[in-house]
């Protein structure tokens, strides 16, 4: 079986920046990835490449073993590929049932008019939370009154309803407590037993190893270690960030 998602020698540049320099990166179903790096390793573009914001100035993208171009974010999650940002792209003032929606609006017919079937994503939003665990069920609840862990949890719960197959979560758990992070982790495992796959990035290593199956380091644009993550430890990943060990060493080769 082809993976999930499979990137083949990336270049992207920004004028005279060369922010990736001939990326491989593959993704299986199901699967958790953690993509980790300083900062300006091209961790976010790498992202943004898979959801279709950036085009790529080289390389070649597969998406379930058929090789194509994703050319907006609409046109991703079209495929199934969706994002989740640190600040969770969602509307405060509005209620859970209607972020959960947000775009994606059932409708009813009255007639020949079609009008927002308001009961309907209230119920099916109280039953989907109740499903996957999210403490804050009442749909009439607004967004702006719940924790940053219960926002967190719904902008992944979104993805996870509309049959996302794979979901970037970018730094999700960087402004939550120790509580909402252990909270947001489970719902990424939650997430891979579905068979949903998950690209992981952070600065928390111990985060990211948490939940992982793979790592992958980015540095400077370059793809340096891509690997199973019960053969390294978080401080191997740390040292490699750091540049205080090579990746030859922390695979004990070198």
């Amino acid at each position: 079986m082809p993976p999930l998602i499979e990137l083949r020698g990336i270049v992207k540049r920004f004028g005279a920046v060369t922010a990736l320099k001939g990326v491989d990166f593959h993704i299986d179903h199901g699967e958790v990835v953690g993509l980790v790096g300083d900062n300006g390793a091209g961790k976010s573009t790498l992202a943004k490449i898979i959801v279709g914001y950036y085009k790529p100035d080289e390389g070649e993208i597969y998406y379930e073993g058929e090789r194509i171009e994703i050319k907006s974010p609409a046109h991703a999650r079209r495929l199934g590929i969706e994002i989740v940002y640190q600040d969770m792209a969602l509307a405060p003032y509005m209620s859970v049932w209607r972020n959960l929606f947000l775009s994606r609006e059932v409708v009813k017919r009255i007639g020949p008019i079609r009008i927002l079937d308001k009961k309907r994503m209230r119920e099916m939003a109280r039953s989907f939370l109740a499903e996957i665990g999210v403490r804050r069920r009442d749909p009439d609840a607004p967004i702006g009154k719940l924790s940053g862990g219960e926002r967190q949890s719904i902008a992944i719960a979104r993805a996870v309803f509309f049959d996302a197959k794979l979901v970037v979560l970018d730094e999700p758990t960087s402004a939550l407590s120790i509580k909402e992070t252990e909270r947001v982790l489970d719902l990424i495992r939650e997430m891979s037993r579905r068979g949903i796959a998950s690209i992981l990035i952070s600065h928390n290593i111990y985060h990211v190893y948490n939940v992982a199956d793979r790592i992958v380091v980015l540095d400077h644009g370059r793809k340096v270690l891509d690997v199973e993550k019960d053969r390294v430890t978080p401080e191997d990943i740390i040292d490699v960030i750091a540049h205080r060990k090579t990746p030859q060493q922390v695979l004990g080769r070198g």
